[in-house]
Parts: structure tokens; sequence; C-alpha cells
């Protein structure tokens, strides 16, 4: 398992958290997303032989945010 951290500075509510956290559901391979909107910040934890960066940084995009990793 992989874990990423993203900084997503156009989250800014609950409701971004929620769409966030979908992810687990919507696409295979992630295991975990933890988002803050008060640091404009998410981690997700994933099996890294199932879902590529660019995976994830696509599904994000796709939910209308503009992630940024972090080292």
């Amino acid at each position: 398992m992989a874990k990423q951290r993203f900084s997503v500075p156009d989250m800014h509510c609950s409701a971004c958290v929620m769409r966030l956290e979908s992810l687990e559901d919507e696409l295979p391979g992630v295991k975990q997303v933890k988002a803050s909107y008060h640091k404009q910040e998410m981690e997700v934890e994933y099996d890294e032989s199932r879902v590529t960066l660019d995976d994830l940084l696509k599904a994000v995009q796709k939910k209308g945010y503009h992630p940024q990793p972090m080292e």
C-alpha cells in the first residue's frame, strides 16, 4: 500500500470532503481517503498495483478539483 498527500486549494466545505472521500467506493484500489477542508488537503491510501498517481489525479479532477501532490 502507498500513501499520497495532496493539496486541494479549492476544497472549502464538508460537502467537498464527502465528494472526495467517495473515491474509496468509486476507484478500485483506493483503500482510504482522508480529506480536510480546514487544511485544504487530502491523503489517499491505495494499492499501487491497481491504481496509479495519475489515476488519482484524474479522478479528483473529474470531481472538479485541482489537486497538487505533496511530498
